[in-house]
């Protein structure tokens, strides 16, 4: 775990509120804490973003080393973080961005203030950074090098900016060319002294090069600029012409251009003689759809120039969310909740427009809807646990994000599987959007076209030549996918154990939608994961063509995220026991449950859990299926809270894949979690609080939820005052509402 060495400040988590209230009357939004997930490799940011939103405004400091400010560049060590704590040398503020995601992509459109003589390098006009501020939907710093106070807040489709200069010269740049994306390409227009328009390439996420849209971008003043003009990067020139062009490997300004300029590193300049009360505020609104749709939504959010109305806003916004959870217990743990909670409603984003239009999924055009379109599915990631959380607490956004889906799925002809921007990326194994609309329908949120997703769902299972099933050839002939001719990252085993459990999860939609016939040959076909288990090692082990085991066989290699043949992401003990549909099915094979409880006493003892990834985040509920072994459950995700999660910028275990590991901390401080994608049930050990009050807005509408700690040491969970048979709950009993008490096992 990281170690903090030096102070931060979040404006929001304070003992007592800035009105004295006892810090026991906090609204759940001020437990917020946005710097948790900044080191560690998180990716999260701190920067200023509406829920679920297409905009945020975030400080981007992994550009330019600042004469050693920063340890870390966007270059180094598989860097997808625009924003790095430990760096202090930031050089702009971006406006498209992700957050927790593995691969680097966004961090564009980037304003940066600076004041004196104009200089267009971001590498020399960079500042030092300090007293840093943030909480959900605001954001503040002071960049030291011209003594500028540079705050940010944003709406759904828009950030704004204002920036408090000491008196002479003020400058603001626009950036086009500074970005985390490994896309190059842009083109500016400034259509006044208040104005400026334009695009940015954004794409290639993961390295795939096919993948690549722009995005456009309107950005108007507070004031008119005195002077304003473009800029570009020159080329290095040689011989001769090196010697006339006066701009040799620089950034040449075009003072008062009003034509469009494009290239790989073009931006706008406008500079302010005398600024009124010398504070300045920026706003930009972006779209996927075109720059007149940037506009629209600009005017549509944001009208005036209301800083401090636009953040009231945005912090509304998130208490509205956040307090559909209510917990009572240390203020500490209440930190680690909201925030978790926080982070679990960033993605799926917005890519919607305000008049309804948004990018077709794969292919140019646009399309229109009456509610909001989303974008981000890390569904290898997401489908474990997130979208199952909105499922139980926001099922009207989960039911957006469904229609979402299945609509990308009827524009390009196949399902999501790691979707940004409209353009499947193919990141990962496995056929996970099949998974999570199966998952939300059996939960009870039917209302998108379940028929069309059917249909989707089987012509991906069936096809030999399946974009999301890339293996399906061999998986539909032997059962799995053979090792034989695998690439260092393809991960056989893992890629069969996705299939698996996205058969699974068909046959459960199947039956639900009465089609038994279905149902009955998915089931068994989910069943094959038996041909993978090995009694030699007892493990899911990697198989050739033939038949024959892969040898020689190291269940430890890709410990260390080196590739393994077999696995993705992990090694042969993460993925031992990711059989999530048919654990006592996994238990008999393995020789019944004393072997099994001491399997997985093992995965835990030799180092060979892995929490920063998801293969394995189940294993600790696993006990549960042990008659007699449910303590071991509390004390294991009791521990596990303590070991990796915390209130400091490295209080992430890892990446935080979209919102996983944090929706992972959200149920797991609940007391309740999602094991098996496609049953629609809760397995249950004792919360970290000592009451959790949940107000479920799916059926029926408005029901109320409590989970408590029993006073005195009990064994048995008790629902409405009734025991329950064993430590799993239905998610539609859980739904009626009604008084969970969880037996009080720990001290």
């Amino acid at each position: 775990m990281k170690i903090l060495t030096r102070p931060f400040l979040v404006a929001s988590c304070l003992l007592v509120s800035q009105w004295g209230m006892a810090a026991e009357s906090k609204p759940e939004v001020d437990y917020v804490n946005p710097f948790i997930g900044t080191s560690n490799f998180g990716a999260t940011h701190p920067g200023a973003q509406y829920p679920h939103s297409l905009v945020s405004v975030s400080p981007y400091n992994v550009s330019g080393t600042g004469d050693g400010l920063n340890p870390t560049e966007q270059d180094d060590a598989w860097n997808s973080r625009g924003y790095i704590h430990e760096n202090r040398f930031l050089t702009g503020f971006s406006h498209l961005n992700l957050s927790g995601v593995g691969c680097p992509e966004f961090g564009v459109v980037q304003l940066m203030p600076t004041r004196g003589e104009l200089e267009l390098d971001s590498k020399i006009y960079g500042s030092p950074m300090s007293n840093e501020q943030a909480s959900p939907g605001y954001y503040s710093v002071m960049l030291d090098k011209y003594d500028i106070r540079a705050e940010v807040t944003s709406t759904r489709r828009t950030g704004l900016s204002r920036f408090t200069f000491p008196t002479g010269r003020a400058n603001v740049l626009l950036n086009l060319g500074v970005g985390l994306t490994n896309e190059t390409g842009a083109m500016v227009k400034i259509n006044s002294a208040t104005e400026v328009e334009g695009i940015r390439t954004v794409g290639t996420f993961c390295y795939n090069a096919q993948d690549v849209r722009p995005v456009y971008f309107v950005a108007r003043f507070s004031q008119p600029a005195s002077d304003f003009g473009t800029f570009k990067k020159m080329p290095a020139y040689k011989n001769v012409e090196a010697d006339w062009v006066k701009f040799n490997d620089k950034f040449k300004p075009y003072p008062g251009y009003l034509y469009p300029m494009a290239g790989d590193n073009p931006g706008a300049y406008f500079s302010f003689e005398q600024l009124p009360n010398q504070t300045l505020e920026v706003k930009i609104g972006l779209s996927f759809v075109s720059i007149e749709n940037a506009r629209e939504n600009l005017e549509a959010e944001q009208p005036g120039f209301e800083f401090e109305h636009t953040r009231k806003q945005a912090r509304e916004a998130w208490q509205n969310l956040l307090t559909r959870i209510k917990v009572k217990g240390k203020e500490e743990d209440k930190t680690l909740f909201y925030t978790a909670l926080y982070h679990s409603l960033i993605h799926p984003s917005v890519i919607s427009d305000v008049n309804g239009e948004y990018p077709l999924m794969g292919q140019a055009g646009k399309g229109r809807s009456d509610e909001p379109v989303y974008s981000v599915f890390s569904l290898w990631d997401t489908h474990r646990n997130l979208h199952p959380l909105l499922s139980l607490v926001y099922p009207e956004l989960q039911l957006q994000m469904a229609r979402s889906a299945v609509n990308m799925g009827k524009q390009s002809g196949w399902l999501p599987k790691w979707e940004l921007a409209a353009m499947e990326t193919g990141v990962m194994v496995g056929d996970p959007g099949t998974i999570m609309l199966a998952d939300t329908y059996l939960r009870g949120l039917t209302d998108f076209d379940a028929e069309a997703a059917f249909e989707l769902i089987l012509k991906s299972a069936n096809s030999r030549n399946s974009p999301l099933r890339p293996d399906n050839a061999d998986y539909l002939e032997l059962g799995y996918v053979p090792v034989d001719d695998e690439g260092p990252w393809d991960g056989s085993v893992s890629t069969s154990l996705e299939y698996y459990l996205a058969d699974f999860n068909i046959a459960q939609l199947a039956k639900a939608l009465g089609n038994d016939d279905v149902a009955s040959e998915f089931q068994q076909k989910s069943l094959n994961y038996r041909k993978l288990y090995d009694p030699a090692t007892g493990m899911l082990r990697p198989k050739h063509k033939d038949g024959k085991w892969l040898s020689p066989y190291d269940t430890e290699l890709g410990r260390n995220f080196e590739p393994a043949p077999g696995y993705i992401e992990g090694n042969a003990w993460n993925y031992r026991f990711y059989v999530p549909h048919d654990i006592p099915g996994l238990i008999a094979l393995g020789g019944g449950d004393a072997e099994f409880q001491k399997r997985l006493n093992a995965t835990f003892s030799t180092n060979n859990f892995d929490m920063a990834n998801e293969p394995d985040i189940g294993y600790p509920f696993l006990y549960n299926y042990l008659p007699g072994q449910e303590l071991q459950t509390s004390a294991k995700v009791r521990s596990l809270i303590a070991q990796y999660y915390s209130n400091t910028p490295g209080g992430l275990p890892g990446n935080d894949d979209a919102g996983t590991l944090s929706a992972w901390l959200v149920f797991a401080m609940m007391g309740l979690y999602p094991v098996t994608p496609g049953i629609p049930e809760y397995t249950l050990f004792q919360p970290t609080f000592d009451e959790v009050e949940l107000q479920l807005n799916g059926v029926p509408a408005g029901a109320t939820l409590k989970i408590k700690s029993a006073s005195t040491p009990a064994r048995q969970f008790l629902f409405n005052g009734q025991p329950l048979p064993s430590p799993f709950i239905p998610h539609s009993q859980l739904v009626e509402g009604g008084e969970l008490l969880a037996p009080n096992i720990l001290p």
